[in-house]
């Protein structure tokens, strides 16, 4: 493993997940408040989360990305033109998935708690979450409080596995399965902001180069209208490429991030 490695953890707030129907979301996880930890109890996400525990111990990660689907896909064997963009963008800088489908900010938490993080050190964590605790509804103000409380301790639960890392703090993306939905993102987005430095705590918000002055989706951005296409995610990919670069200098001719993951319900076997 790198000796410091930079956790880029993406928390990237998408909804829908790759692979999980949100059915398939721990019940519990809908009652918590969005700061506490809880464990998706599907044989799937148990069998996922022994995967990454592994991704883990095999270390060679600079880049840490965490979140749900959105973060998922980009980096899985099951999708493979989103694995040759992510292979295209950021090889040589050591950057490993750690998203997994469906999950809201509670699962992902669990799963920072229990060991996907521990002993990394990334340099750089990318952090992308929250889209599947807002939903395809309007959402009251105890919830946006709720939801940016959520982010808040994944942030701090990154600095405290990772101390040395920079996170990156990536604004949810623009959702438009319901319109009634933007406004809450675009508050819950406003008060992330607030916790960025400038320094060891970044916010990366590309939503004016996916969707207009309201909210609308530009063509060719989203597949189901919330998760990204290729084109998408490149340009998610040109927002985070200059702080990469910033941090950790041009990308090395060889990469040692453990290999991808994928979903186990789709693998061979």
């Amino acid at each position: 493993m790198s000796c410091k490695s930079l956790v880029v953890i993406c928390i990237a707030a998408s909804m829908a997940i790759s692979g999980i129907a949100p059915a398939q979301t721990s019940r519990a996880s809908a009652a918590a408040p969005a700061d506490q930890p809880v464990e998706r109890t599907d044989a799937n996400s148990r069998i996922a989360h022994q995967q990454l525990l592994e991704k883990a111990r095999k270390g060679g990660i600079d880049v840490y990305f965490v979140g749900d689907s959105i973060t998922r896909r980009w980096g899985a064997t099951d999708y493979p033109q989103f694995l040759a963009n992510w292979k295209q963008n950021f090889f040589g800088w050591n950057a490993a998935s750690f998203g997994w489908g469906a999950d809201k900010i509670q699962s992902i938490l669990w799963r920072l708690d229990n060991g996907e993080l521990d002993g990394v050190n990334p340099k750089v964590i990318v952090i992308l979450a929250g889209t599947n605790n807002i939903g395809p509804q309007t959402i009251d103000d105890a919830a946006i409080a709720d939801i940016t409380s959520g982010i808040k301790a994944i942030l701090e639960t990154c600095r405290k596995k990772a101390p040395q890392a920079t996170i990156i703090l990536t604004a949810i993306f623009p959702r438009n399965d319901n319109m009634a939905a933007m406004p809450a993102i675009n508050r819950i987005n406003d008060n992330l902001s607030r916790f960025a430095d400038g320094k060891r705590i970044r916010f990366l918000n590309v939503n004016d180069k996916l969707a207009d002055k309201d909210g609308r989706l530009f063509d060719g951005m989203m597949q189901d209208k919330l998760h990204p296409t290729l084109k998408g995610y490149q340009v998610w990919a040109d927002g985070l490429k200059p702080i990469f670069t910033e941090l950790l200098g041009a990308p090395a001719r060889e990469d040692h991030a453990p290999p991808a993951t994928g979903d186990p319900s789709k693998q061979p076997g």
